[in-house]
């Protein structure tokens, strides 16, 4: 028999939102267009699923990518469990069945059949499409690559309790490499590729430090899963919502024409309740020095790893905040490449409604697939790429031989103070700021999404609120001396604080001109349990300071943008407090190619106010030559 066309959707995905949480959006796809050929032509193809020996060509369901065929299969994870594991193979059509080709393999919770992480609207089975753009834009099959994608436990064709990336998915990664290496058209050598979540899964994988994986492609991912859901016991806005909203897509309802195998594994998570609870409660630690967040800590966990790593990240991004990314990549060993700039959480090739690519710099899947010919195929590139390639704030675009490069490491005393830790309830403002209008909803306006972010305008209300909000007793501030000349602040800044008073610390790093436009860069927070000392890091950064413009530290209580603490209204005294800075000197930048991210105007808009009443500089923002 042959296979009914399935209905055709474009590749790209649309943002839709759960109404679970009302704040996870992904790519619900719009309505599928009418099957092409007329209705005896469908009549004709068989609506059969795909298996391990029948092979599907696009011909057949144009679900299927061109120029490939999809089978299914099934195998089990390796930690005895007993959980078994789906996984969509998608080989160039013009090869013979045993032919051995390099795998790129994708694993993660977002290749269910129904749709990323929501029903997509398909009337017929087929493979996801969720990198449809990469199979196409590179030119996989052409190339002669094998195309995989495994679901985790609990999503998808899978069985299991979803984990969030604890120890039974990283049984999962483990698995799927050394399955993917030991099938017959494989040539034992793997490379990952994804995206967030399937993005994370690489740099877990990583971590397990497995012989057959040769390369790994990471777009935006988090760097220690902790900080997804908090920040040094300061629970983020989605701290319950993005649990939740995972069990949403692990119970996703397969598609009617799935096989009966698919349809059984589906069910897992709803026949046991335990799924459920064990996910709603296990991630609601904020410990992260607890064995549930130990296990997640893949920063730590990368000590002495050696797989060639490929990554992005946004320094702005709003939802995969770059936290530990600097202690990441200087625990792994191997060769490392990286595209790092001020964008939001996207991937590499995306582009904007003008046409503008997101990310700024072109010549992503060629980039990529001359990383994976190195690695894979052992073919030297014939284009030699940066090992890193950098936008700062400016949007100026510099190669690097690593990330971070530093010309100078100091640490500089700033003030002492006291904050009322009453989340900002205050109403005066000294130095008093001038917030921005709240518009549309934007940054932050619904918290972070692990997948797909919404689309950033000008600042929402609780961002607006956020900048504007420094009465007096609400924080304190410490001023730079004006930059002499152009001067980078890279890396993680890191914080000490002596303190006296139990509550929360919010820490805050402004870049202010000369007129008083002030634009808050970079930031963290942590929960003060007792007096004593504290010590964190803030984002990474790369932000460069025009001559003349000052450095301003604000320390004080948390005001909403993003977390969810419960402020302790006590007084909170700083009897020391230091800052690390990394600096840089912008005159011995390598230019390479890229234009200025999109974004960057975006952040800057909704991320600056005035500061009214700037005070006496106490240290320096410099170079050494500075």
């Amino acid at each position: 028999m042959r296979r009914r066309l399935a209905a055709a959707c474009a590749a790209s995905a649309v943002i839709t939102t759960f109404a679970l949480t009302g704040t996870l959006a992904g790519p619900a796809a719009a309505a599928p267009d009418a099957p092409p050929g007329s209705a005896t032509a469908a009549q004709a193809r068989s609506e059969k699923a795909a298996t391990a020996t029948d092979p599907v060509t696009h011909e057949e369901n144009d679900r299927v990518p061109q120029g490939s065929l999809w089978t299914e299969h099934y195998f089990p994870s390796s930690d005895g469990s007993g959980v078994e594991l789906h996984a969509d193979v998608l080989r160039p059509a013009d090869l013979p069945a045993d032919a051995k080709t390099p795998v790129i393999l994708s694993v993660g919770p977002y290749f269910s059949h129904a749709g990323e992480t929501a029903p997509a609207g398909w009337d017929r089975v087929g493979p996801s499409a969720r990198f449809q753009d990469f199979i196409e834009g590179a030119r996989l099959m052409e190339r002669g690559y094998t195309f995989v994608m495994v679901d985790l436990r609990g999503f998808g064709g899978s069985t299991g309790c979803l984990d969030f990336l604890g120890p039974g998915e990283q049984a999962d990664i483990k698995a799927a490499v050394e399955w993917a290496a030991s099938r017959p058209w494989s040539t034992g050598k793997v490379g990952m590729y994804g995206k967030s979540y399937d993005a994370n899964t690489g740099l877990a994988a990583n971590t397990l430090k497995l012989k057959p994986l040769r390369a790994i492609v990471s777009q935006e991912p988090t760097w220690n899963r902790y900080n997804y859901l908090y920040s040094n016991g300061v629970p983020r806005s989605n701290m319950t919502s993005t649990p939740r909203s995972y069990y949403s897509i692990a119970t996703m309802a397969p598609l009617a024409d799935d096989s009966d195998h698919y349809k059984a594994n589906a069910g897992y998570e709803k026949n046991h309740p335990e799924c459920e609870s064990d996910n709603l409660t296990n991630t609601q630690n904020p410990d992260p020095k607890s064995p549930f967040w130990r296990a997640r800590d893949f920063a730590s966990r990368a000590a002495g790893s050696q797989t060639p790593l490929f990554v992005t990240s946004g320094f702005v991004e709003d939802n995969t905040k770059p936290e530990e990314m600097q202690k990441y990549l200087a625990n792994h060993r191997g060769p490392q490449r990286g595209w790092l700039g001020q964008w939001e959480h996207v991937r590499g090739n995306e582009t904007a409604a003008d046409g503008r690519l997101k990310m700024g710099r072109a010549g992503w899947f060629d980039e990529v697939m001359r990383f994976y010919d190195q690695y894979l195929r052992g073919v030297e590139p014939s284009v030699t790429d940066p090992a890193f390639s950098v936008e700062d704030s400016l949007g100026h675009w510099r190669a690097q031989p690593t990330w971070p490069v530093t010309g100078d490491s100091y640490k500089v005393r700033l003030a002492s103070g006291r904050y009322v830790d009453d989340g900002g309830t205050t109403q005066q403002a000294a130095p008093s700021m001038t917030a921005p209008e709240p518009q549309s909803p934007g940054i932050g306006s619904q918290g972070p999404d692990i997948e797909y972010a919404p689309e950033a305008g000008s600042p929402a209300a609780d961002r607006a609120s956020a900048l504007g909000a420094d009465a007096p007793g609400d924080s304190y501030w410490t001023w730079s001396a004006p930059a002499a000349e152009q001067v980078r602040i890279t890396g993680s800044p890191e914080i000490t604080l002596k303190t006296r008073g139990q509550g929360n610390v919010w820490v805050r790093l402004w870049d202010v001109a000369p007129d008083g436009k002030a634009t808050m860069f970079d930031e963290n927070v942590a929960l003060l349990k007792s007096s004593g000392s504290t010590s964190f890091a803030l984002k990474a950064t790369d932000w460069t300071f025009q001559q003349g413009h000052r450095l301003g530290v604000q320390i004080g209580t948390i005001t909403s943008n993003g977390w969810r603490s419960v402020p302790s209204d006590e007084t909170v005294t700083v009897s020391d407090a230091r800052l690390a800075l990394e600096v840089q000197d912008p005159r011995f930048d390598s230019p390479t190619q890229g234009d200025r991210s999109p974004y960057l105007d975006t952040y800057v808009r909704a991320n600056t106010t005035t500061l009214n009443n700037v005070g006496a500089p106490t240290f320096p923002l410099s170079t050494p030559k500075g």
